[in-house]
């Protein structure tokens, strides 16, 4: 039976990326380790908003906590903030069972609110968290926010100490992106099986019709608490990925912002598909960075005080009119637009 197009090109494309280290510059990489750590995290809440139903706001807020938790297990405590000396991967996964942990705490709140009214109540946690962020100095780094230790695999310190490999000198982002890989990989494949089992089966029940799903059986409550649970389990991951990618911590990273770019994510690429969050995820993450790097070539974008349009803003308002674009013509996202392509 001959392969078809959409295995050549799958193919292809993990080609690329397997030896794109060999040929992009740090820009490159680091753009994409973005990307895949906001990938990420749009699964995640792919799974919580698209599968179930469940509006959160604060999901930056388990970012942080997966972000700062691997800092606090991993760092020595020599620059004076808290650090408990954990090897490295032993805090990656730490930093992620802290972050389900957080979601668990909340799990009852989340199983019993649904809509506009989780929302609010997710939205204080950005709240609080910033507050703790910002004033528990001995923990965060305060307003300068820490270091991020980098991670140890099997003696390979993943930071910019440059080894050569094939001739390529190899940096923190070239070690990092095979990492990003792995983890975008294991983590999509997760989700791809939660959705298409039994448990996805429940979520979008839930989702369609909350009475009918109880009627049906489905444990309701329980339900959306386990799946706030492993969102906020993905967000962990994510921040623990895009710490290692910054090298440095900052409070305000963590903010409303990123809690509504990860959502804007999830609509422009489509809700309820593990694809979706992450072709949404490299639109919305990957645009500002093109724009700030692309800005001198661009029309009407300039740097703040020249009389055009930052950056930053530019792609605020680009991915913003694309959300509106997508939910009046495209309601599947980008993920239906694949999809079309692959039948027509």
């Amino acid at each position: 039976m001959p392969l078809g197009p959409q295995v050549w090109l799958g193919a292809a494309g993990t080609v690329l990326l397997l030896v794109l280290p060999f040929y992009a510059d740090r820009f490159w990489l680091q753009s994409g380790l973005f990307a895949m750590g906001a990938a990420i995290g749009a699964i995640g809440l792919n799974l919580l908003a698209g599968a179930t139903g469940q509006l959160s706001l604060g999901h930056a807020f388990f970012v942080a906590v997966g972000a700062y938790s691997y800092c606090a297990l991993a760092g020595d405590g020599k620059d004076g903030l808290t650090g408990l000396g954990v090897p490295t991967l032993l805090a990656m996964a730490g930093a992620v069972l802290i972050a389900g942990l957080a979601g668990g705490l909340l799990s009852p709140i989340a199983g019993r609110l649904r809509g506009s009214y989780l929302g609010i109540a997710t939205l204080a946690l950005i709240f609080i968290g910033q507050h703790v962020l910002f004033n528990a100095s001995d923990l965060t780094g305060g307003y300068n926010g820490r270091d991020v230790p980098p991670l140890n695999v099997l003696g390979l310190r993943l930071d910019d100490s440059e080894q050569v490999l094939m001739g390529v000198p190899f940096q923190s982002m070239e070690k990092l992106w095979y990492l990003g890989l792995v983890l975008l990989a294991v983590s999509a494949f997760f989700a791809r099986g939660v959705l298409h089992d039994r448990p996805g089966r429940a979520m979008n029940a839930i989702r369609d019709h909350q009475i009918a799903a109880g009627v049906m059986g489905v444990p309701v409550a329980r339900v959306r608490g386990q799946v706030f649970v492993l969102s906020s389990m993905y967000a962990g991951l994510a921040g623990v990925l895009l710490a290692l990618v910054f090298q440095r911590t900052v409070p305000e990273y963590f903010g409303l912002v990123l809690s509504l770019e990860f959502l804007a994510m999830i609509v422009i690429g489509g809700l309820g598909s593990v694809s979706g969050a992450v072709l949404g995820a490299a639109f919305v993450s990957l645009l500002p960075q093109l724009i700030d790097h692309y800005s001198d070539s661009l029309p009407l974008v300039s740097a703040p005080g020249t009389g055009g349009i930052a950056p930053g803003e530019a792609s605020r308002y680009l991915y913003g009119a694309a959300v509106v674009v997508v939910v009046l013509f495209l309601p599947g996202g980008l993920a239906r637009l694949r999809l079309r392509g692959r039948s027509s």
